[in-house]
């Protein structure tokens, strides 16, 4: 049996807390994350014989912004505690929610997507090639109907599969998101740099690299903090 940890992000009004109720039940516990008044929510999920702590995390649409909830959110991922992502997007907004989950996939965390509200999609006539869009990011990726209770079998299925295999679901960010080759030059360097150093273990040396090319205040404190 083991004991796994599983960050459920999302965009607000992604469906986000209704997909996590599908999965949790009853099993939920309610606090607060430490120092601040940003509720904490997480449940338990059984899959076979492991169980599964789901952290219901604050909706947020970027991890580069300073709102309170963001930065409670990109905290947490950051923090070496969650064993992988469900991302939660609102499909029937798919274009404005990939923001969020390349910022996810860059953490460099093993990640679920999560295509909800599959109804509306189907209904409006759009086609989203689920298979392909697995295919290209390198993780699941699951369509679900939360308010119906549809996807929560695959979903268990595949953070299962994810957790086990954790080496065939390691995104080639590289081919997703297209820096100029002078910035990946200059991403891999710097990346370098963190990987060699036992502080930032447990976080993504090349998320960490073009968060302080992007000027990223937030990680410039943090790194003065770890250092």
């Amino acid at each position: 049996m083991s004991e796994i940890n599983v960050a459920v992000a999302g965009q607000p009004n992604s469906g986000k807390s209704t997909m996590f109720n599908l999965l949790t039940g009853a099993r939920q516990f309610i606090a607060n994350y430490p120092g601040v008044t940003v509720e904490k929510k997480t449940g338990v999920l059984k899959i076979d014989s492991d169980k599964c702590n789901l952290i219901d995390l604050p909706g947020t649409y970027s991890l580069s912004s300073y709102s309170l909830e963001e930065t409670v959110a990109r905290d947490y991922l950051l923090s070496g505690q969650a064993d992988l992502i469900l991302n939660i997007v609102d499909a029937s907004n798919f274009e404005r929610s990939l923001n969020l989950t390349l910022q996810l996939l860059e953490i460099g965390l093993p990640m679920v997507i999560v295509l909800n509200m599959m109804d509306i999609v189907e209904k409006r006539e759009i086609k989203i090639e689920a298979e392909k869009l697995s295919e290209k990011l390198n993780c699941p990726v699951v369509k679900a109907v939360a308010k119906k209770a549809q996807g929560k079998e695959k979903i268990k299925e595949m953070i299962k599969e994810v957790y086990y295999h954790k080496e065939k679901y390691q995104p080639n960010l590289s081919q997703i998101i297209n820096y100029s080759p002078e910035m990946e030059t200059k991403i891999e360097k710097i990346a370098q740099f963190f990987a060699q150093k036992n502080e930032f273990k447990n976080y993504s040396s090349r998320w960490l690299a073009i968060r302080i090319l992007a000027g990223d205040k937030h990680v410039e404190n943090l790194i003065k903090e770890v250092v």
